[in-house]
């Protein structure tokens, strides 16, 4: 086995693609765990990390091989916070000076959002329920960075060029993130013209924010720092850092996360251009 994934690694890429495809598909459309009481479709994610350890012992790869090094650890994370608080910070001024201008008031709250046992939506704001969003996020950012940067970037890199890698595992992720819109289309929530520019625009956002992931795998030598920003990125962004108006919320998130993205997407390609220098020796990880 070890050899054939290393003799085909485009077609071992797809493949594991579309085992964890199938698994996230099962689950968002027939067990719906975000529609529970944990809020949270992770079971996939479990599984993609089944599949990935599968992959490694098969192959006699280390987790180290794939950017899960031993080396500057929390140092790294750390970078990859702060990169996703400071661009993010200004996403959300940006994104409260317009909501006040257009309704004179806004306020940000801190809770996430969750489901009761009769299966309505509720806030819940308690720690045990922060605590478990963090948990699952973490689930999910491990199996994704693991996956999509980690396990293919290693298998592509001796028959792709960095950059033709990076392009291709940002479709791919970006392909990952269609599960959403489609689930709305099919189910009579939204037209198929919606379905057609949220997913573009699911392709598209992903897509930037894989290749800056893979930028800074490069630069670092390690999935760490990349972690941080994506684990920024669900936790804070997505799931508990909420903004109000008029009763209204997160009725601007798309242009917060455009921002935020964009701006730590420019900022990691403009020092990586400048820094390139480096990039062969770090992509060939020991």
């Amino acid at each position: 086995m070890k050899k054939v994934i290393h003799s085909k690694p485009i077609i071992s890429c797809v493949l594991v693609f579309l085992v964890c495809c199938i698994a996230r598909i099962i689950e968002y459309f027939l067990i719906r765990t975000d529609e529970t009481i944990l809020a949270e479709n992770f079971i996939h994610k479990i599984f993609g990390i089944g599949v990935l350890l599968l992959v490694l012992i098969s192959t006699k790869l280390s987790w180290s091989h794939i950017g899960f090094t031993k080396i500057n650890v929390a140092k790294n994370v750390l970078k990859g916070l702060a990169l996703g608080t400071s661009c993010f910070f200004v996403a959300y001024l940006v994104e409260c000076i317009l909501l006040f201008c257009m309704n004179g008031n806004v306020t940000i709250s801190v809770y996430t959002s969750g489901f009761s046992l009769n299966g309505e939506a509720v806030k819940q704001n308690g720690i045990i329920f922060i605590l478990i969003c963090i948990a699952f996020n973490i689930i999910n950012v491990w199996m994704e960075e693991g996956i999509f940067r980690g396990l293919f970037m290693h298998l592509l890199k001796d028959k792709m060029s960095f950059n033709a890698a990076m392009f291709f595992i940002a479709l791919l992720f970006g392909v990952w993130h269609w599960v959403m819109p489609m689930r709305d289309y099919l189910e009579g929530n939204s037209s198929f013209g919606n379905l057609l520019v949220m997913g573009i625009g699911y392709i598209y956002l992903a897509g930037i924010m894989s290749i800056k992931w893979s930028i800074l795998y490069k630069l670092t030598g390690s999935l760490w720092m990349g972690i941080g920003d994506h684990l920024f990125n669900n936790v804070i962004v997505t799931n508990l850092l909420h903004v109000i108006s008029n009763n209204e919320t997160d009725s601007m998130q798309i242009v917060r996360i455009l921002i935020g993205q964009l701006i730590s997407f420019l900022l990691v390609v403009i020092y990586y251009k400048k820094n390139e220098r480096v990039s062969e020796d770090v992509y060939e990880l020991e």
